[in-house]
């Protein structure tokens, strides 16, 4: 089977699956966190759980662990922390109309921000979430090979690519002595172009990921922030 026969029959699967009764609607968790704040454990310890137990009835929890480098000045530099992490949570500091950005915090779907330890505020707002309607997107890796399709609409449509899980002994600043353990961390991301108000969005491109990472790709309302569609892919050996 050819590599364009295979996503195509792979897409009429998914189509499939995401028209049954049992699908269950992507929900997009951004948690900005640094390896520098001491009040950020506690938050990565429960977008773990969140990712590993997916307790939201009706909803598929997609998270991101993106590490900010503002920390990185008082002692510890954050091995997983990019200026680019921090660009994008001011991004979403202008979106939300925020006065201020800080750690941790956890940006749900675009729209919604609070502590990322804030348990019950955090449930709450994922079950408004999981009640909204979401553009369908499928996505297929194989072999560096990135296969996305959307129907048509507005907005962005980004890829990312995460790590499952990181470990890290911190030497120095608020979390000294401390091993930490973070999920889905940001490794890569890259803009896959904007979709057309009357056409299906469709892109192959190439993408470096390996077993033990996962490959998510949303769209985003460049004006608000808001994530309108969201899947993701775990890579395997087999991929």
């Amino acid at each position: 089977m050819t590599s364009r026969a295979w996503f195509l029959a792979l897409t009429v699967a998914l189509t499939a699956a995401a028209g049954s009764p049992a699908a269950r609607n992507p929900v997009l968790l951004e948690l900005f966190t640094s390896e520098g704040c001491s009040d950020c454990p506690p938050a990565d310890r429960l977008l773990e759980s969140l990712d590993r137990t997916q307790p939201v009835d009706g909803a598929e929890l997609i998270v991101l662990s993106e590490h900010v480098d503002y920390w990185n000045r008082l002692g510890w530099q954050d091995p997983w922390s990019s200026a680019a992490n921090s660009a994008r949570q001011q991004q979403y500091g202008h979106w939300l109309r925020l006065p201020e950005v800080y750690t941790p915090q956890l940006v749900i779907d675009g729209t919604a921000q609070m502590v990322g330890s804030d348990a019950a505020r955090i449930d709450a707002e994922l079950r408004k979430a999981a009640r909204q309607p979401k553009v369908p997107v499928t996505i297929a890796w194989r072999s560096g090979m990135l296969h996305v399709s959307a129907g048509p609409g507005g907005g962005t449509v980004y890829a990312a690519v995460a790590d499952n899980l990181d470990k890290s002994q911190v030497a120095r600043g608020e979390n000294a002595g401390r091993s930490l353990t973070h999920t889905a961390v940001l490794r890569q991301f890259i803009s896959l172009g904007g979709r057309s108000g009357g056409k299906p969005f469709a892109v192959d491109t190439a993408l470096a990921a390996t077993p033990g990472q996962r490959v998510i790709v949303f769209i985003q309302d460049a004006a608000s922030g808001r994530i309108l569609g969201v899947a993701q892919q775990r890579v395997t050996n087999s991929d």
